[in-house]
């Protein structure tokens, strides 16, 4: 169900700010204006061996103001809620949309946008997590690492759980007014264990991923902690006295818990339009599917059909309405393998005459600018397709991979290579025990076009993080990436230790 937006948020002078900041940009010769109060909560809570090692619980609330004037954007914030500082803000907007104008080499023109008058947003949950109090959050914590330290195989036991609540309040100057809530949730545990003959250490972590849900998702139904919490010393203990994969190539039966980052990686931050352009390049380079490719790049095989969804579920970058009053859309990024699409803000649409944003600006805090952000970006599963269990049937000699780890990827979004929480050998169709020290190597084109079969909507799961870094000064942002499992045939893997030189 989707909770009623906080009254405490509700009782700022949100409209008043408005109408000063905005009939200030106005009389300024603004072309474009537009406010926004934003009211972050964050709060952190770890554990080591059960107990409390570390905590942050914070709140940040402000408003900016941005314009566009003369072709030219210009941005402020501040901190005083009231009518004054916001007209002074609108005016600190209007001045350094001045000064840049020298510097501009283009105009700044947005895509139209329906008014949507004034309206109001708030995800799917159930418990807001800021009124369970800290001592049940720890007391649960405790209790599950107490329960993996009772197993010899388990040295050390981590713990955390982070919560957001995110409100933003947005108008401007053509009339759309929104006021949204985010909640979302991730809890993981962590477990490592020590092979006292070699002085050698493995790590295995719950694979339950972030979620735009409320602490429900930790007491209540929507995932079986237990259960995995039970197999985790087991999955540990095997690990440790796993063989090393021995190089070469190999087929691959990928989990949803790791290909989620693979996506991110090779795919979400690629068809991002400003870093396509070249125009975001400072944090991590720009893109290969450049916009000459649009509707030519093979991305991957005919069964890859890869969707940008801001409206998503429990999707982590789900909203009603972005930081440009621009509603929330699904649309195809690759369809049968083919690019199609990217992903949108304002601006960036207009640029390419793409018709209308699909709703990708955000900003992390009021103090921030909107850049172009990630959606939900995810791969489709087959209507009637395998299971995950017949995926690792049609392979005779490979690897299944679950859960994320370590990664890398270079500044074209191209070449890359991913690690994971565990690895089985695949002997006939059949898993065959853990291996270790794997990582899989191949560039973007090669990789999603070596895959063969995606699986049914029943192997699908909506996984994520909530650190996407984008930006300078840097910006942080929560998204999601959905997946079926999947079956690749001969891609290339390394063995860790032996490209480390041990």
């Amino acid at each position: 169900m989707s909770a009623e937006i906080d009254e405490a948020f509700l009782d700022l002078p949100l409209r008043v700010l408005a109408d000063a900041a905005l009939s200030r940009a106005r009389e300024l010769g603004a072309e474009h204006a537009d406010l926004r109060v934003e009211r972050i909560r964050d709060q952190h809570l770890s554990l080591r061996d059960g107990r409390l090692d570390g905590t942050s619980d914070r709140e940040d609330l402000g408003f900016a103001v941005r314009v566009v004037h003369d072709g030219t954007w210009g941005f402020a914030s501040d901190v005083a809620l009231t009518p004054d500082a916001a007209a002074r803000v609108a005016e600190r907007a209007i001045e350094v949309a001045q000064v840049s104008r020298p510097l501009s080499t283009e105009r700044v023109v947005l895509a139209d946008e329906p008014v949507h008058g004034d309206v109001r947003w708030a995800s799917a949950y159930e418990v807001d997590p800021f009124t369970v109090p800290d001592e049940d959050k720890v007391s649960l914590l405790a209790d599950w690492s107490a329960g993996l330290l009772a197993h010899d195989v388990v040295a050390h036991a981590e713990a955390s759980a982070h919560s957001v609540k995110e409100n933003k309040f947005y108008a401007d100057l053509a009339g759309t007014t929104t006021t949204q809530q985010r909640v979302r949730v991730h809890v993981q545990v962590e477990a490592t264990g020590v092979d006292k003959e070699s002085g050698r250490f493995e790590t295995m972590r719950t694979l339950a991923p972030p979620v735009g849900r409320g602490w429900e998702h930790v007491t209540g139904t929507t995932y079986d902690w237990a259960g995995e919490l039970d197999q985790l010393p087991g999955h540990l203990g095997e690990k440790l006295g796993a063989p090393s994969v021995e190089g070469g190539t190999y087929d691959l039966v990928i989990d949803p818990s790791n290909l989620f980052l693979t996506i991110h990686e090779s795919i979400g931050h690629a068809t991002e339009l400003d870093r396509a352009l070249g125009y975001e390049a400072n944090y991590a380079g720009t893109s290969f599917a450049t916009f000459d490719k649009l509707g030519s790049l093979a991305y991957g095989s005919p069964v890859m059909t890869v969707t940008g969804d801001r409206t998503a579920e429990h999707g982590l970058a789900s909203i009603g309405y972005d930081d440009e009053g621009v509603a929330g859309q699904q649309w195809d990024i690759v369809r049968d393998g083919v690019l199609v699409g990217y992903q949108l803000d304002r601006a960036m649409a207009r640029r390419k005459d793409l018709g209308r944003s699909n709703g990708c600006a955000f900003a992390d805090s009021a103090g921030h600018v909107p850049l172009q952000r990630m959606a939900n970006v995810s791969l489709q599963p087959a209507a009637e397709g395998p299971s995950t269990e017949e995926l690792i049937s049609r392979v005779d000699r490979g690897i299944y991979i679950v859960g994320d780890k370590s990664w890398s990827i270079d500044m074209q979004r191209y070449n890359f290579q991913f690690t994971g929480q565990r690895f089985f050998r695949i002997d006939h169709g059949r898993l065959a025990g853990q291996l270790r020290d794997v990582a899989y190597q191949a560039t973007t084109t090669e990789f999603w076009g070596s895959l063969e079969a995606v699986g049914g909507p029943q192997t699908y799961v909506l996984g994520g993080a909530f650190n996407c870094g984008k930006g300078q000064p840097g910006q942080v942002a929560a998204v999601s990436h959905g997946c079926p499992s999947t079956l690749y045939r001969g891609v290339r893997i390394l063995n860790t230790q032996s490209e480390a030189g041990r």
